[in-house]
């Protein structure tokens, strides 16, 4: 597998996806850029070439996350009617990380939007949410397995010998967080 032949299979379905998170095109080339860059870097590590959707969506996600941190936004999802009707007619990752974060208790949902998502470092969310910094660790570390669990749970996923979670997103009717 060349990075070329990922290119030509992958580059525009993760084009729409980093759009639809970031809304903005510049932006989108800039991150789909970025991931390339992983992901020719990073394709002899792939075990199994079966996994290569999987694989390259999650750079795809980490790259966007990444972005937002780096820029200290916040990670919207569903905030427009045009953004709703393309979430309910498409299954994406993004869909079900939204269900399982909203699922969360809050006390483990606010540390883990403020820390992973709004990029805040873990004192800075214990000093906001007015809580000591070992709980805020305590609270995000359960989040962050809650999250896990929930994708297991969710669309299949299973954990690869180095802990990583790696799967392909199932049919919305299949999901049980958001079907």
């Amino acid at each position: 597998m060349t990075t070329q032949h990922v290119w030509q299979n992958y580059s525009q379905d993760l084009k729409h996806f980093i759009l639809s998170m970031v809304k903005d095109a510049a932006v989108t080339d800039d991150i789909l850029q970025d991931t390339f860059i992983k992901i020719h870097t990073k394709l002899d590590t792939l075990k199994d070439e079966s996994k290569i959707k999987a694989w390259v969506f999650s750079i795809a996600r980490y790259s966007v996350l990444d972005h937002f941190k780096a820029t200290n936004q916040t990670f919207e999802v569903a905030n427009s009617e045009t953004e709703t009707f393309i979430e309910a007619s498409v299954h994406t990752e993004k869909e079900c990380l939204y269900g399982i974060i909203k699922s969360l208790p809050k006390k483990y949902r606010d540390p883990l939007f403020l820390s992973d998502i709004k990029g805040l470092k873990q004192a800075e969310v214990a000093d906001q949410l007015h809580v000591s910094l070992p709980t805020v660790k305590s609270q995000i570390q359960r989040a962050r397995k809650m999250v896990a669990q929930g994708f297991k749970d969710c669309c299949g996923f299973v954990e690869n010998d180095k802990g990583i979670l790696v799967g392909e997103i199932q049919e919305k009717e299949d999901c049980k967080v958001c079907g």
